[in-house]
C-alpha cells in the first residue's frame, strides 16, 4: 500500500497504546491498532471493557484512566456515556483520542469522513451533504456536522424519522457559523442535490423499552437502486458502518459506494493522529 509507506521510517516504536473500549467496536478498534502496529510498537487492549475491566468492578473512568496512564503513552478510548472523553481528558496526562462517547461526539471518525470526501469528490468547500437517518443518537453526523462548519459554502440537509431529528444545539450552532441548513421528509428529491449521501442505522440500543418507535423509525429512508438511479453521478454514499438494511447490498457494487473505501482510509488518519501526538509532525 502505497499511501501508508510514508508513515513507516518515523521513530514510534518505543511508544505504548492503550485502546479503552467500553462499547463494541470492529472498525474504529481494529484500525487503531493497525495503525498502531504499522507504524512500529505494541498496543494494550480492553475489548468489552464495561464488562471485562476493573469497571464490572465499579471502578470510577477517572481511576481507570490513572492506572493505564501508568502503563501507555497514548489511550484511545471509546465509552458509552456522553462526556467520558472530556472526563478522561481532563484526569490524563498524556493524549487521549476520542473515539465516540454514547450518543453524543466521535471526532476521530469525522476527520476519516472529511478525508474520504475531499478524496472521493476533489473538494470540501461549497459541497451539499445528505445526512440521513439517526439524528438524535449518530455520534457521526453529529461530529461531521461540526467538521463541515469550518468549510465554505457547506450545504447540509437533515433527512429522518420524526423521532430521530437532528438536536436543537447542533442546528444552533450551524446557523451561527453561517452554515445553510435544511430539513427535508422527501430522500429522493434531497439526494438528487447532493454530492454526498452518508446514511447511518437507526440505534436500537438506545431505545430502551420503546422497541415500536424503533420499528417505526427502522424502516424509514433506504438507499436502494432507486435512490442511486436519482443521485448525479460524481456523487458518493458513505456510512459509518456497521450497516444493517438501509443501504440494500445491491447498492454495494456500484462506483458510487464509498462506505468501505471510506472504512480503509481510517487507517490512514489514525496513523496520522497517532504520529502527531506521539512525536510530532
Amino acid at each position: 500500500m502505497a499511501s501508508d509507506k510514508l508513515f513507516y521510517h518515523y521513530n514510534v516504536i518505543d511508544f505504548e497504546t492503550s485502546t479503552l473500549f467500553y462499547e463494541p467496536s470492529t472498525r474504529t478498534r481494529l484500525s487503531f491498532e493497525s495503525a498502531r502496529k504499522r507504524l512500529g510498537g505494541e498496543v494494550l487492549t480492553t475489548e468489552n471493557a464495561r464488562e471485562f475491566s476493573s469497571a464490572a468492578k465499579g471502578e470510577t473512568l477517572e481511576d481507570s484512566i490513572r492506572t493505564v496512564e501508568g502503563y501507555s503513552d497514548i489511550i484511545v478510548m471509546r465509552h458509552f456515556e456522553s462526556g467520558a472523553a472530556r472526563r478522561a481528558a481532563m484526569t490524563a496526562n498524556i493524549p487521549v483520542i476520542h473515539t465516540g462517547d454514547g450518543p453524543g461526539q466521535h471526532p476521530s471518525q469525522a476527520l476519516l469522513d472529511v478525508y474520504t470526501i475531499e478524496r472521493e469528490i476533489g473538494k470540501l468547500d461549497g459541497i451539499k451533504v445528505a445526512l440521513i437517518r439517526d439524528h438524535a443518537n449518530g455520534r457521526t453526523v453529529h461530529s461531521l456536522a461540526y467538521l463541515l462548519a469550518k468549510y465554505n459554502d457547506v450545504k447540509i440537509y437533515f433527512v429522518s424519522p420524526e423521532v430521530v431529528k437532528m438536536k436543537e444545539d447542533i442546528k444552533v450552532y450551524l446557523t451561527l457559523k453561517g452554515v445553510e441548513w435544511e430539513e427535508s421528509a422527501d430522500l429522493k428529491e434531497v439526494t438528487s442535490k447532493c454530492d454526498v449521501v452518508y446514511q447511518t442505522r437507526i440505534q436500537k440500543e438506545h431505545f430502551g423499552e420503546r422497541s415500536d418507535l424503533y420499528e417505526e423509525a427502522r424502516g424509514k429512508y433506504i438507499i436502494d437502486r432507486d435512490v442511486l438511479g436519482v443521485m448525479q453521478k460524481h456523487a458518493i454514499v458513505m456510512h459509518p458502518l456497521p450497516r444493517l438494511d438501509e443501504i440494500t447490498v445491491d447498492v454495494d457494487g456500484d462506483p458510487r459506494a464509498a462506505y468501505f473505501r471510506q472504512a480503509k482510509n481510517g487507517l490512514y488518519i489514525k496513523m496520522a493522529l497517532l504520529k502527531l501526538l506521539l512525536v510530532g509532525w
